[in-house]
C-alpha cells in the first residue's frame, strides 16, 4: 500500500502544481490585460483632451473671424453711407447703392466659403485624434481574432 499512496500523492501533487501554474498563469494574463485596458484608456483620455483643445481653437478662430468680419462689414456701410449722403443726384445714389450691395454680397459669399473652409479644417482636427484611437482600438481587437 506504500506504493499506491506514494502514487496517488504524487499525483496529488502534480494536479495541484498544473492547477498552481495554471491559477498563476491566468492571473498574469489578466493583470497583462488590465495594463493595456488601462493603457488604452489613458490614451483615450489624451485623445480626448487633444480633441478638446482643437475643438476650442477652431472655436476661437470661427469667433474671431466673424467678429472680423462684422466689423469691416461695418466699416463699409458706415463708408457707403458717407458716400451716399454726398450723391448728387438720385442716378448716383442708385449707381452707388448697386456696388455697394454687389460688394456687400461678394465680400458675404467670401466670407462664407472662407468660414466653411475654417470648419471644416476645425473639424478635421477635432476628430483626428479621436479617429486614431479608434483604428488604434479596432487594429487591437483585430490582432485578438
Amino acid at each position: 500500500m506504500d506504493t499506491g499512496a506514494e502514487t496517488i500523492k504524487a499525483t496529488v501533487d502534480k494536479f495541484a502544481l498544473a492547477g498552481n501554474q495554471a491559477f498563476k498563469d491566468q492571473v498574469e494574463k489578466t493583470l497583462g490585460a488590465l495594463s493595456e485596458v488601462n493603457t488604452l484608456s489613458k490614451g483615450n483620455v489624451e485623445a480626448v483632451v487633444e480633441s478638446m483643445t482643437a475643438a476650442t481653437k477652431g472655436a476661437e478662430a470661427v469667433g474671431a473671424q466673424a467678429l472680423a468680419f462684422s466689423k469691416k462689414n461695418w466699416e463699409d456701410a458706415v463708408t457707403a453711407a458717407k458716400t451716399l449722403s454726398g450723391a448728387k443726384s438720385i442716378q448716383e445714389v442708385i449707381e452707388l447703392q448697386s456696388a455697394y450691395a454687389k460688394s456687400s454680397m461678394e465680400a458675404y459669399v467670401a466670407e462664407v466659403n472662407q468660414m466653411s473652409e475654417t470648419l471644416s479644417a476645425s473639424f478635421k482636427d477635432t476628430f483626428k485624434p479621436i479617429n486614431a484611437r479608434m483604428t488604434a482600438a479596432v487594429e487591437k481587437f483585430q490582432s485578438y481574432r
